[in-house]
């Protein structure tokens, strides 16, 4: 991709609207299960096909922005579709169709209650994903982030139980706190250069701030986006609220709730600070430090969760830190890397999360003790499990090992060892804490689950699609969606 130009189009707006207009038709819709989820099919439809009219532009040499108001001059609540956020709104709005499909098959086998208030919250939820991704300046980007938090808690305490509503009160406490940082952060932004519009290469590029300064105002902004991007020690919301439905977990809590907060952190590093005063105040230090020291410390949590939700939770905490770690290096292939791992985390643990609902919801087993021979039982399910546990091993051919291999090339070309060394030891903490259930469901014999076959195709279908596609990215990372051009583009664009 080369050099684009900015043209003026409302499709953002109506990427992001898609699925907020759905809202009231799903509400609508409560006493007609059918007409329901015909209407989030469709809306989820709808985004991604406007998300690849907005792919088509960009091919084009086109950025699409579009204004809705302004509150001063030069402040506006602002949409742009630069290649970065087309590269996130991408994942999102295709994975929010194989969520939908799966979510339909959960909560009708589940016989889960409020199921409107489910859909609906799902859809405002994407809505606001897809602000994040398009937000072409700080404001805007608070605003959705704040969206994304109120429109996701009804989901975290769905269940209603005391446990779910003690995690939604963590999960807001945790979140809103962040939110007000964020706009402190702004605010302090604009104090120092009148713009809060993101720059590749930095809003702060050229600023004279000193070290204390530079200091603060990268914490202020690291806790702010650190608690969604669940750093440690920010991160004992993510596996509370595991008690949400496990499609929640899969899609909000693999790909846009967390992944909006990996955003962030590389909004921040590329586009607000910049490479040259993180290098300067030595910020890439800290950053790397708190990443390696969560990649680690998370994965020897995960080894000891027999609660598989749990166990997903706190390998999704590690490898998140893959892609802050990577941002922090600093090089073109740690860059590189870390931006391909939001896609390649998002479909392999999205997989992973899948397999576990039709666990839960065909043989009511959610331990990792209790899945002895559920592989002979149900071979498609653990068979894309697997699939997904290799990927996130860093093993070839699953996607996993493309974004792995960059990040390491990454370490090696920052000259840092340590981070080359947490690379490898990770993925070895990996297949410690993954092949152990590979092992149980299909080599452990027992009779308990003789009498159970597959979980319903309405769950079984996204799983092997999502697996399925982990594996083509990994053979052809460019496959149908050209996400991995969006990832050059983005890299050179911050680190040429």
């Amino acid at each position: 991709m080369g050099g684009f130009e900015t043209v003026t189009s409302y499709l953002p707006f109506w990427a992001v609207a898609s699925s907020m207009a759905a809202v009231p038709l799903i509400l609508a819709s409560s006493r007609s299960p059918n007409l329901r989820e015909v209407w989030t099919l469709l809306a989820g439809m709808a985004k991604f096909a406007l998300v690849m009219g907005i792919a088509y532009r960009l091919q084009q040499g086109m950025i699409i922005e579009a204004t809705l108001f302004e509150i001063s001059p030069g402040i506006g609540l602002t949409l742009r579709a630069d290649p970065f956020g087309l590269f996130f709104a991408t994942i999102a709005s295709s994975l929010w169709i194989l969520t939908s499909i799966f979510s339909i098959g959960y909560m009708r086998c589940h016989h889960e209650r409020n199921q409107t208030r489910y859909f609906a919250s799902f859809a405002l939820s994407l809505s606001a994903t897809l602000g994040i991704a398009f937000s072409a300046n700080l404001l805007t980007f608070v605003v959705f982030y704040e969206l994304l938090t109120l429109s996701t808690y009804p989901l975290v305490v769905h269940q209603e139980s005391d446990e779910a509503i003690r995690a939604g009160r963590q999960y807001l406490a945790y979140s809103l706190t962040a939110g007000v940082l964020l706009i402190l952060a702004a605010g302090w932004v604009y104090q120092m250069t009148g713009d809060v519009r993101f720059q590749p290469g930095g809003i702060l590029a050229g600023a004279d701030l000193g070290s204390f300064r530079a200091w603060a105002l990268f914490l202020v902004f690291l806790v702010g986006v650190g608690v969604k991007s669940a750093l440690m020690p920010l991160h004992s919301w993510l596996p509370t609220a595991m008690v949400a439905p496990t499609p929640v977990s899969a899609l909000l809590h693999a790909v846009a709730v967390v992944k909006s907060g990996v955003f962030g952190v590389i909004r921040i590093v590329g586009y607000v600070f910049g490479p040259d005063m993180m290098r300067e105040h030595r910020l890439d230090l800290l950053l790397a430090i708190m990443a390696g020291a969560t990649i680690l410390l998370a994965s020897f949590i995960a080894m000891r969760q027999d609660n598989l939700k749990r166990r997903l939770a706190y390998s999704t905490v590690g490898h998140l830190s893959y892609i802050i770690l990577g941002a922090a290096l600093l090089t073109p292939s740690g860059l590189a890397g870390g931006l391909f791992h939001i896609s390649t985390h998002a479909f392999m643990k999205i997989t992973l999360f899948f397999c576990a609902g039709a666990i839960l919801v065909h043989v009511h087993k959610e331990r990792v003790s209790e899945l002895d021979g559920v592989g002979r039982a149900m071979p498609w399910t653990m068979g894309a499990f697997t699939i997904g546990a290799i990927g996130l091993a860093g093993i070839p051919p699953v996607n996993g090992f493309v974004s792995k291999w960059f990040l390491c090339i990454g370490a090696v070309q920052a000259g840092s060892p340590v981070a080359l060394a947490v690379y490898l030891g990770s993925g070895l903490l990996n297949a410690g804490y993954f092949f152990p259930v590979v092992y149980r469901a299909f080599f452990n014999r027992s009779e308990k689950f003789s009498k159970y076959g597959e979980a319903s195709p309405w769950m079984v279908v996204p799983l092997c699609l999502a697996a399925l596609l982990a594996l083509v990215f990994g053979v052809s990372p460019n496959f149908l969606l050209g996400l991995f051009d969006l990832v050059e583009a983005v890299q050179t664009s911050i680190i040429p």
